[in-house]
């Protein structure tokens, strides 16, 4: 199992969080780097998968042909991942990983963003590489706005079991429709990755 020390990713956070704050440019909230949707690759070594690029349709059945050619195979390495294009994919993916007893490990210095981190959940044990980032934002759909849309909608219910069933609190859920609109993305604090306890170590 991959292992990180918390306290070199807390100490890597503060040190970029300090060479950030010398920017002009605010890093909280940036533009999604539209030319980071290349697609998806897994590739294979002894017994980790790493995978990066962008999260689609075809994710479930990706991850369990790599998977099922590679039984031997513990933990998952999210190398960069910007983000997905279907939610439920994603859904159905992370909880395949979650039910196989993988580890999830975002790499260092990697990024994993809006629906890369609900794929991440799907590790029984997970762990952040340092200098990684973790980024989230308002979903969207054809027709929706997840921050538009009134709290009492049944649209949201599935979302929050997701995190309930992941081992995350509700209010994380909450918490990223709030912090950025559809189009950015914001990127977590150390405290906040803890707070909301994507992390299980």
């Amino acid at each position: 199992m991959i292992v990180v020390d918390k306290w070199s990713f807390y100490g890597a956070w503060l040190v970029l969080l300090t060479l950030a704050g010398c920017s002009s440019t605010p890093t909280s909230n940036s533009r999604i780097n539209a030319s980071s949707t290349e697609a998806m690759s897994i590739y294979v070594e002894e017994d980790v998968a790493y995978l990066s690029g962008l999260l689609t349709s075809t994710l479930p059945s990706q991850l369990k042909s790599a998977l099922s050619e590679h039984p031997n195979v513990t933990d998952l390495v999210l190398v960069d991942v910007p983000g997905s294009t279907d939610q439920a994919a994603t859904m159905e993916a992370a909880r395949f990983i979650r039910h196989l007893g993988l580890n999830t490990h975002i790499a260092q210095t990697g990024y994993v963003l809006s629906g890369g981190v609900d794929l991440f959940l799907g590790g029984v044990q997970r762990t952040i590489g340092a200098g990684a980032g973790v980024g989230v934002h308002s979903w969207r759909d054809t027709q929706n706005w997840g921050d538009d849309i009134d709290l009492s909608d049944p649209v949201h219910a599935s979302y929050v079991n997701f995190y309930l069933e992941m081992g995350v609190p509700e209010r994380f859920y909450w918490f990223t429709l709030d912090a950025a609109p559809a189009e950015r993305i914001y990127y977590l604090s150390p405290e906040e990755i803890y707070d909301y306890r994507l992390l299980t170590e």
